[in-house]
């Protein structure tokens, strides 16, 4: 069974497109939404509001669904999908830590990224064939490592690695929280599984986490950027937030205009109600597998 999320203000076809019979569907309701963060004057739509896809608002995700034991072979695993990006999750249990920890009774959480070749159009040479992952393929598994690893107690894994996963299949903005919001799942899924088998006498999570970008596109402050907006955007943020609404990390960068402190708390505001839908969908998938 999928979870699903679609815009309010989507398409039928688009909508038809997200939900078919039998699956769980959960729709962001006028109450989840946030109120609209115009940094420009006067009234009328934006360039940047009339054109998003899925007919969506500016404070709207994109379609968004988590297809939890996508992989069987997998200790944990999902699917993701958040409008045209989409990202296999598996979570790995293994025993052992790495030599550092090794003694401490503790356990460790890390991850690794990628992009399959043909993801974004023109073809991605292989890494495994460079011989050694690029500096943004490093910068975003260690990401995805330390947002997950702020939601366990390592205590509680016993000297055991949880291998996270994340290989991007389809490309359009986004992948890094789409990774960490998909691995959640899949963590989540990893860990139940581990208590059935007799391996862990109790959950190590203390928490969920999830990823949204948004930024400031023409003016206007907008959620969940795909790439035809990131690639334009005059400030681009991605957020990590834990359940309760801690602040994981937040990588927020301005081109061209450096970025007011307000504003910057408008969009994490912005970002706080989208992460919100996501937990709920992360919750649902997540049940959804347990049933």
């Amino acid at each position: 069974m999928r979870a699903s999320l679609v815009p309010e203000k989507a398409t039928a076809t688009s909508k038809r497109a997200w939900g078919t019979a039998g699956e769980s569907a959960l729709a962001l309701a006028p109450s989840q939404t946030c109120p609209s963060f115009n940094l420009r004057q006067g009234g009328g739509l934006t360039t940047a509001e009339s054109a998003r896809s899925y007919g969506r608002s500016t404070t709207e995700l994109r379609p968004t669904s988590i297809e939890p034991g996508f992989v069987r072979t997998a200790t944990g695993s999902a699917l993701i999908s958040m409008g045209e990006t989409r990202v296999i999750c598996t979570a790995s249990a293994q025993k052992g830590v790495p030599r550092w920890l090794t003694g401490s009774r503790r356990g460790w959480v890390t991850a690794e990224y990628g992009m399959l070749p043909a993801c974004t159009g023109d073809r991605k040479q292989r890494e495994v064939s460079r011989g050694r992952p690029d500096g943004r393929t490093v910068e975003i598994q260690r990401l995805i490592g330390r947002s997950l690893r702020g939601v366990v107690d390592l205590k509680a894994l016993g000297e055991r690695t949880i291998y996270l996963d994340c290989d991007v299949l389809q490309a359009d903005g986004g992948t890094r929280c789409a990774s960490i919001t998909g691995a959640m799942v899949a963590l989540t899924l990893a860990c139940e599984r581990l208590i059935e088998r007799g391996a862990l006498d109790r959950s190590p999570l203390n928490g969920t986490v999830a990823a949204v970008s948004c930024g400031v596109v023409a003016g206007t402050a907008l959620l969940d950027l795909d790439y035809s907006e990131d690639s334009t955007a005059e400030v681009d943020a991605n957020v990590v937030m834990t359940g309760d609404g801690g602040l994981v990390e937040v990588q927020a960068t301005a081109e061209g205009t450096p970025l007011s402190r307000s504003h910057l708390d408008e969009l994490l505001a912005l970002a706080s109600q989208g992460i919100e839908a996501l937990r709920l969908l992360q919750d649902e998938a997540a049940g959804a597998a347990s049933r």
